[in-house]
């Protein structure tokens, strides 16, 4: 309830929370302070005391959305895998499941990096962000590449990591756009058919 008493920290991710479920359902653009308050239950007036104004709000929650959202986690499962080649293609689909579960997450993201076209701080943030991003698939890019040099022939780490991003952005906004029949095991099967195919030699006639 408004004026109970919370550690700075709390207050904050309580804020933070509830501008996520603000600017999710009405946009950056239709986010207000007063919105997130009431979300939050708590006055304008500590929102504004903890933010300041409705664009460091904004910023804050794409930093907390991004630190969120592109972050990448190689579990035991994964790592256990003798395979370079099998450990990027399972976390490839660890990833296309993660970020197709929430759509409304990854159509935030996409209202960010729309609204980065005109505002540089925020296009320079998320620019950054997916760099992390992509960067963080390099090592097993490069272990993929040395055990399998033939077929990826010409391929650089840099160029793996970036193509299998692509992949699992892909996958989240087609999950985005038509949530009721997107089919993740169709998506999967068609990745994992293209990254097969990745240094096959060229058919010729």
């Amino acid at each position: 309830m408004p004026g109970t008493k919370a550690p700075e920290s709390a207050r904050r991710e309580q804020i933070l929370t509830a501008a996520y479920e603000v600017a999710a359902r009405e946009g950056l653009e239709g986010t207000t302070i007063l919105q997130v308050a009431a979300a939050a239950q708590l006055s304008p007036g500590l929102v504004m005391f903890h933010f300041k104004s409705k664009r460091f709000l904004l910023l804050a929650l794409l930093d907390w959305l991004l630190a969120t959202t592109t972050v990448l986690h190689v579990g035991g499962d994964i790592a256990a895998l003798a395979s370079p080649y099998d450990r990027l293609i399972a976390l490839l689909r660890q990833e296309m499941h993660r970020l197709s579960r929430e759509p409304l997450r990854i159509r935030l993201t996409f209202d960010y990096w729309t609204a980065g076209i005109r505002d540089a701080e925020i296009r320079a943030r998320v620019s950054a962000e997916l760099k992390r991003y992509r960067d963080a698939f390099q090592p097993l890019a490069r272990a993929v590449l040395e055990a399998e040099p033939a077929r990826f022939a010409g391929v650089t780490p840099e160029g793996l990591a970036a193509v299998s991003v692509s992949f699992i952005k892909g996958c989240a906004v087609q999950s985005m756009l038509d949530p009721e029949r997107f089919d993740i095991a169709q998506y999967l099967a068609a990745a994992e058919g293209l990254m097969a195919q990745f240094g096959a030699p060229a058919a010729t006639h």
